[in-house]
């Protein structure tokens, strides 16, 4: 009696657990074994060819229906002896980014930095980095980054979308987002 008891109460704690959370689902893996890194990514997105991509670009996947949204994996050398915290706290890093990028004539546009975290993977520092775009003709975006050092290279995966959307995406978004790891 008292283990039917127990059952009852475990499958009760479980549905009201699962049906009270948020749940993200519809998420795909992606490894890539050469580079050392893997993440999820959500369903209905596809590889773009990166031939002719800015150096550095590893992998970028779009939605296939909403065209504007995309990820991208850019792939930097950093010095051997560097560890991400060598680079400053979250913020530090993220305003350091962001005054570079709003200070380049070149690029047109203006970022608002918005949060920053740390977070701890095994032995791996990342930090998580949100921010708003704005270009000329061109709708708001909301951008979502993770940033992590390994093996002397400096890994930035970032996901993209229309501020518009942010809301409708914004779970699937950071799960993803705190997916992306690397060996």
């Amino acid at each position: 009696m008292f283990r039917i008891f127990i059952s009852l109460l475990l499958i009760s704690l479980t549905t009201l657990v699962s049906s009270c959370s948020a749940g993200v689902s519809g998420l795909q893996s992606y490894v890539n074994t050469s580079q050392g890194y893997e993440f999820l990514y959500p369903n209905g997105w596809i590889p773009v060819d990166v031939k002719n991509a800015s150096p550095g670009v590893d992998v970028v996947f779009r939605d296939l229906i909403e065209r504007g949204e995309n990820l991208s994996v850019i792939i930097s050398d950093a010095p051997s002896d560097v560890a991400l915290e060598d680079l400053g706290t979250p913020t530090d890093v993220g305003y350091r980014f962001f005054k570079a990028v709003n200070n380049n004539p070149d690029l047109n546009r203006e970022t608002d930095f918005l949060t920053a975290e740390s977070r701890q993977v095994n032995d791996k520092t990342y930090y998580l980095l949100e921010y708003e775009v704005e270009t000329p003709d061109q709708p708001a975006r909301h951008n979502i980054a993770t940033v992590v050092v390994s093996r002397g290279k400096l890994f930035t995966f970032n996901l993209s979308t229309t501020e518009k959307r942010w809301n409708q995406v914004k779970d699937t978004f950071e799960v993803a987002a705190k997916s992306f790891t690397v060996r």
